[in-house]
Parts: structure tokens; sequence; C-alpha cells
């Protein structure tokens, strides 16, 4: 049997998108066929029918009205599909044959631009990775819809990708289709993102001359090779997609991965910066409190000075400086405070402009939002800080843009750009004479109703249209009788009325139609000549869009600082953290005003280089090294900080191993996780980082985890390329006796209150070791049965007796001096088993072991020795 030539048009349409959802308009319809249809109706809830396609089996089918499809579209992409749009390229009323068809759209996650879908402040990254046979790496991301366009290169390290995904989170990646699996396992493991994969030559052929033609300033000694593919790579990819270049990506920015603070992926997680771990929300993450903006393009670069903390004293100091002006200016932030929030998402709307999607009702948006730009720059030239009076200087009033708009868009036109009602009187004298000749004519029409009903006496008649009959006058049954005769021309009949025409009427009503169509079609007309000219001016848009954004940032951080009487930090680079009264800026938020309770800290690269920090849980140790991270964090971002006083020394890394998870799907346990992180960190660890340990050892046996997390602190405070900044919570009290026997270890804990049998923890760190874990009562106030918690009382009395009878082999088990290092364990077992530990020992190559590795050794010598 032969398929039918609709089917065959089909087919052949969909051999150029396997990987996408067809939507083949159909008429009134998008339908989609077999699989397709199959994909649709399961996840659209749509029903799956059937259509002859010559086959023995009817085609499975099913259909959308194409009036309706974004909000079936918003559906399917957010689920992860891509969705290729095929319309009718030809007027189905005089095509012959098989109307022509084609796709003019592939919408993919990471090229959807339907605002109504995006998340206004955040951006919808699209990734391009290029890995060569060297290793070298070059990483591309993009956001179609505000025409942002990030390079950079680097050596192949899983960490630096799934790092550099974490902080821009791409809703799609394009890769290598001989990419590294155990990579793509990785981000599938992690996040739900579509791989869009591609062969070799789609990132390599015709590379610089696409740059060259996207990018007027493209300079290809300054971009690595892998660089180039990767940034070629996506140009290809927004081509294929979008079927044209987009005019609004027309800066190339290369970054450098060591160019801003670098924090991994875990510790983004374990911070919050943007999101709560629980609900994976703004709410209860650092973002969620600091953002203040007023308009989308703010918030989005906020989130980016959030992701991307700065290392460059002077680029941070040029952002406080302009803050601490805000803040002591009360009119001058109210005033720009007002001005910004009156302005849309040009970033957005210039997007649509350059894809050709633009609305009227968006164009009147982007005015109003360029005629707020002269207000704007009135407010701040009385600023004398360095970054705004830079933004004066530099930003764009763009007058001849909002005039150009003023005249030809009315101020509420329709939605839809072929529906006429777009233009504005005057601008155009055509489009004036057709809308006299429509209003003259439907006046007439207005006065024939009178007339015939004077003429006639017929109170109820009535002079109507519709688009199917057009003009015409319509009488009941019961008054037929007083028709004139030879005065109308019956043209439909009703079960309770005729409806006539006149000779006269017909002319007007050609007229009139005549008019209205001509009138849609040289509006429409005139809007493309209005949006095409707006869209020469992209590039002087998107730098004014860029300022307004920061200048809202600015505005953002003031806010925040004087509602919450932040403090402008000192930033040095003398390797010092100096906090007084700092407090943890999301937690003081949530809980009752004034009830948080304010710690001092100060750590160093020299004699307060580790903090071991002890306490029971639950008495605020992890929050307070988190607070420590986020106000490093924050200064380094240019904002004020919650503190009464801060010293902030630069660092160039922040690491965290706070928390208890793990990869089961990868087969890795808790402690497998905990010790995984804690490798990476001390590879990667500089003596200008901040590291935060929480309970490292603690997945494993007493002994086991002391052993590692006493090795931990060694290789931290001997290692000379690390001697970092290191906050080390931790339950065991043994390592308390490091302090004096290790340079730079300092003792802290949290402060507790015994109430007779009850503890109160009073949340403050004070010099010194806590002597006791307070575990029981923890429990108790976890709301453990009684029964339970006497019990546990008894045991606890029972094992520390037993502990004190044998107080040299808790000493020797647990904590020793420094002179002692190399015999920690003191036992005894028979010569032939010590010849062959020994052995073992001798055979270690302990200067090309990694940490992980020595650690894994450690437990293995551990466990034989036990198990003798």
């Amino acid at each position: 049997m032969a398929l039918t030539p609709m089917m065959q048009q089909y087919l052949q349409v969909k051999e150029k998108c396997k990987d996408s959802i067809l939507f083949f308009r159909l008429g009134d319809f998008y339908e989609m066929f077999f699989e397709d249809a199959e994909v649709a109706s399961r996840e659209l809830e749509l029903v799956l029918t059937g259509r002859d396609c010559g086959l023995e089996n009817r085609a499975p089918m099913c259909g959308i009205p194409y009036h309706a499809a974004n909000s079936y579209i918003g559906r399917l992409v957010g689920k992860g599909y891509k969705i290729a749009i095929c319309e009718q390229l030809e007027d189905p009323s005089v095509a012959k044959g098989i109307v022509k068809r084609d796709i003019i759209k592939i919408i993919t996650p990471g090229t959807y631009t339907d605002s109504s879908f995006l998340d206004e402040k955040k951006n919808n990254y699209i990734m391009s990775l290029y890995i060569d046979n060297s290793k070298n790496t070059g990483i591309c991301f993009a956001d179609i819809s505000t025409g942002d366009f990030y390079c950079a290169n680097t050596k192949y390290n899983e960490n630096i990708i799934m790092d550099e995904i974490s902080k821009y989170l791409p809703t799609e990646i394009i890769i290598l289709d001989e990419s590294d699996e155990e990579l793509l396992k990785a981000v599938n493991e992690r996040y739900n993102i579509l791989i869009s994969k591609r062969n070799k030559d789609f990132f390599i052929e015709g590379s610089l001359h696409n740059l060259k033609e996207q990018f007027t300033d493209f300079n290809e000694e300054l971009f690595h090779s892998c660089t180039i593919n990767a940034a070629n790579g996506m140009l290809n990819y927004i081509f294929e997609t979008q079927k044209h270049s987009l005019c609004n990506i027309n800066t190339i920015q290369y970054y450098s991965v060591e160019e801003f603070l670098n924090i991994d992926i875990n510790t983004r997680r374990n911070l919050e910066l943007t999101e709560s771990q629980r609900d994976k929300t703004k709410k209860g993450s650092l973002l969620g409190i600091m953002d203040k903006t007023c308009t989308s393009m703010g918030a989005r670069e906020l989130r980016r000075w959030i992701e991307q903390p700065l290392i460059n004293k002077k680029k941070i100091e040029l952002r406080l400086d302009a803050i601490d002006e805000l803040v002591h200016n009360i009119t001058l932030h109210s005033d720009l405070k007002d001005a910004l929030s009156e302005i849309y998402d040009i970033e957005r709307i210039i997007g649509k402009v350059a894809s050709k999607s633009v609305n009227a009702k968006e164009l009147t948006a982007l005015k109003n939002s360029l005629g707020r730009v002269p207000k704007v720059k009135e407010i701040i030239e009385q600023c004398s800080s360095i970054m705004i009076k830079s933004i004066f200087q530099d930003i764009d009033e763009l007058s001849d843009i909002y005039k150009l708009l003023d005249e030809a868009i009315i101020d509420n036109p329709a939605l839809s750009v072929k529906d006429g009602s777009i233009i504005k009187e005057l601008y155009s004298d055509e489009v004036d004479d057709l809308r006299a000749a429509k209003a003259h004519g439907k006046e007439w029409i207005a006065s024939l109703e009178q007339q015939e009903k004077e003429v006639t006496g017929i109170k109820s008649l009535k002079v109507s249209y519709n688009k199917v009959f057009g003009y015409y006058i319509e009488i009941t049954n019961a008054n037929k009788h007083l028709i004139p005769e030879g005065r109308y021309i019956r043209k439909q009949t009703l079960s309770n009325a005729e409806r006539y025409i006149t000779q006269e009427l017909k002319e007007v009503e050609d007229k009139i139609l005549g008019a209205e169509e001509k009138l849609i079609t040289i509006e429409y007309e005139l809007f493309v000549e209005v949006r095409d000219e707006v869209e020469k001016h992209i590039d002087r848009m998107k730098k004014t869009a860029k300022f307004i954004a920061e200048l809202d940032c600015l505005m953002s951080l003031a806010t925040l600082a004087v509602e919450s009487n932040y403090c402008k930090p000192n930033i040095t680079n003398d390797g010092a953290i100096s906090i007084k009264d700092g407090k943890h800026p999301v937690i003081e938020k949530v809980i009752p005003s004034g009830t948080f309770v304010a710690n001092n800290t100060f750590i160093n690269n020299k004699e307060d280089m580790l903090l071991i920090i002890t306490g029971p849980n639950m008495a605020g140790k992890s929050t307070y090294m988190r607070q420590v991270a986020l106000i490093t964090l924050m200064a380094q971002m240019g904002s004020f900080v919650p503190a009464s006083s801060a010293s902030i020394s630069i660092c160039d890394r922040i690491f965290t191993r706070i928390g208890a998870s793990d990869d089961l799907n990868s087969g890795k346990s808790t402690f497998m996780v905990e010790m995984w992180e804690v490798s990476n960190i001390l590879q990667n660890a500089t003596n200008r980082s901040l590291v935060l340990l929480d309970e490292v050892g603690r997945g494993t046996s007493t002994y086991d985890g002391l052993s590692i997390a006493w090795a931990v602190i060694e290789y931290i405070c001997d290692n000379k390329d690390i001697r970092c900044k290191t906050m080390f919570a931790t339950h065991y009290h043994e390592l308390t006796k490091l302090e004096g026997k290790i340079k730079g270890v300092k003792n802290y804990s949290v402060a507790v209150k015994e109430m007779g049998k009850d503890i109160i923890f009073l949340r403050k760190i004070i010099r010194g070791g806590a002597d006791q874990s307070y575990g029981v009562e923890v429990a108790k106030l976890a709301g453990l049965p009684e029964s339970v918690i006497a019990r546990a009382k008894e045991i606890l009395k029972s094992l520390e007796q037993d502990i004190s009878k044998n107080e040299d082999l808790s000493i020797k088990e647990t904590a020793v001096d420094a002179s002692a290092k190399n015999n920690m364990l003191q036992i005894s077992f028979s010569d032939i088993e010590k010849d062959s530990i020994i052995e073992e020992i001798k055979k270690i190559d302990i200067l090309n072991l990694t940490p992980m590795e020595g650690f894994n050794k450690l437990y293995d010598l551990i466990k034989k020795v036990k198990s003798l």
C-alpha cells in the first residue's frame, strides 16, 4: 500500500527533526502522528485518534488548535522535549495540489523565549561544550532571550565543568556525540538537563567565518581553538533551531574560571546561594533575602553577582563605594528606586525584536521604558562614586528610538500585529485616509437603520454584520408584510426572521470591508518597518539595559543595607577575616526579630588558621560557619554585610563539607561521598581559600573517623601549598588537644548553660573546647521517650567509668601529642603479624598518594589491625 501524498509530505519533514515532536499544520490545527502523537497524547492528556494514511493500519494521531499552541508547547518544553513547528508556506485557497509546508522553528528548553513560561528573574542558559583530543575544553553559555554570550577555556576536569554547570544552570547542553560517558552520567544524575549531541563537524565547520560575522569585534587571537569551536557550535545550534541568526547576540564575553571567587557545586548547595536545599525555591536562599530589585534585568544581574563574586579588590570597592553613596543619600536612593520601578524588561523585549516575534504592546512597553532613561540619568547626575559616575557618562538615553515608537505606535495597541489598531494617527496619511473611509461608512450604516425604520414603520428592524454574510437588514417574520414592495433583496432566511440587502448597502459594504482589509495590511507593513528600524539599534539598547541592571543591583543592595543595618566591609589582601557581631543573613530574617545571637570571628593564615569548633548538635556550629562563608561571599560580590564591622581578606575559593548525603545510584555511601568531598577540598584548596569542614569522619567507626579527622587537620596545617583559613566543627573532643601541638590550631566551642537536668543553647562562640557533647540531652530535646533517655544515661555512665579505668587506652587510641605522630595507635601483636604490617607500611609511597588514597590506605591498615 502507498502512503497518501499528505503523509508522504509529513514523513519528509519529520526526517529533518527526528529528535523533536513535529507540530504539523493542517488548517486551524497542529497535528501529530505516529510516535509523536503517542508521546504528546500522554504528556498533554490529549485524546489519541487515528487517520487513514495509506497503510494497512491507521496512523495514531492527536492535535491542538494552532491559536492555543503556546500553552501546549510550554508544557512539553518544560518536560524536556523539543518541538518542531511546521507551517503552511502558501495560502491553501490558491495552492495547487498539496500545500507547501516546512519547519520554520525548532523550540528547545535552551532556546525557548516565551516570556509567559520563562522565569523573568532568571536567565535561560544553553551550554555548548567542546573537548578536543588533548583534553582542552571550550565552554560557552548563551541566553538567546537576552543576548548574553559567555565563553571560557580550561583543561578537562569533570569537577570544573560540573561547577560551571552549577553556576549557570543551563536547561540544555550541546555536546560532542563522542563525549565522555562518565561526564554525561554525572550531569544526568544531578540535573534535569536536555543533552543535544552533535558531531565534530557541527562544531568546527565555518567557525571563524561565523564568529566574525556574528561578532564584529571578534579577535581570534584571544580565544583558544576549543573555545572557538564551542562558540561556533552554539551559533550553529541557534541557527538550526531559530532558522536565522539573532542580532541581539552581538557581543562575545570571554571569562576565566579563575577571575571570580570559585564556589564548587557542593558549596553552592550547602550555602543555599540561589535556592534552598529543602524545596529548591528562591525562598530561604541568600538570593531570596538580597533581591530588592525593581526590574527583571536587575534581578538576573544580581543573581550573577551572587553566583560569581569578584576577587579583584578594585572592582569590589567600586561597588561598595556606589552602595555607600546610595545608603547615605536617602533622597537619591528613593528617587532612583521609583524611576527604575517603571522600567520593563528591555533585554528580553529586544530579544523578541531580534527574533521578529515582538508585538505592538511589547514595543509600547519598550517605549515607556526608554522614556524613563532620561529621568534615571538626571537622578544619578549628582552622584560622586566612580561606578555611578561612569554609568552616567556612558548610558545612552535612546531618545531617537523613543521618538520613533512614540510617533508610530498607539498607546494601547491590539495584541496581534495582524488585527490592525497599531499605528498612531498622523504617522501615515494612507492609514488616516483608510480609517476615515472606514469610519464614514460605518456612520452611514448607523444612519441607514434609523432611515429604514422610518420608511417601513418597523421599530424592531436592525442593520447588523457577520463575517459570513457581511452587512444585512433583519426583519422578523411578524413584520414582513410591512416591507414596501421591491425595496429589499432577500439574502438569508431564518426560523423567525428574514435578512435582506440593498444595492446601496452592498456598495458601502465593499468600501468598508475593502478599507478595513487594506488598513490591516498597511498597518502591519508599517509595524514591520518600525520593528526593523528598532532592530538596527539593538546594540545601543542592550548596553543601556546593562547599565540599568547594574544600577538596579546597587539600589537593591543599598536597600538591603539600610533595612537590615548592614555595615560596609573593609576589603584587604592580608589573609585575615575579622568580623564583629556577625549574623547569618538568611536565618536572621526567618526567626523573630532581635533573637539571632551575633558572633565574632577572627581567622587568618598564621596563628589563627584552623579553628576547631566543638559543642553539641543543634547548638549552632554549622550556622556559625556558614555565616562566615556568606559574609565573605557577600563582601566579595560588593555588598554590605550583616555585622557591626568586618574586614575581609579576598579569598580565591570557598569550600564546604557540611551535612550528610549519599549517592547510592553511583554506589557511593554517605561516608564515601564525605571522603570524596574532603578529597576534592584537599586537592584544590590554596592558602587564599576558606574551608568549612563539619563532622569529618563521622560516617565510620569512632577511631577510624577520629584518625581521618586528625590526618586532615595535619595535612591542612603542615602542607605549605594549603595552610588556608579553615573552620573545623567536630564531636571528637580529643582533637582539642591539638591546640599548641600543631601551629595555627585554635579551639572554640558553642556555649551551653545547664539548668538542672536540662540544657540551654546560648548560640555564642567562645574560646576553648567543649568538655562534653550533650548528645543525650539533644535526644531529649528531640522528643525521644523518657525510658530511652533514662537508659541511654545509664549506658553512658557505665561507658565513662570503663574509659576512666583504662585512660591509657583512651589516650593511645585517640589523642597523642605531635611528637608521637608515627605511633598514633599502640597495639601489640605477634612478631609475624607485626612484620607483615610493617612491610606493607614500608611499601607505601606517601609522596605519590592523593589525600583520598591516603585515607583509604589508613582505613585498610586500621581494619587489618583490628581484626587481629
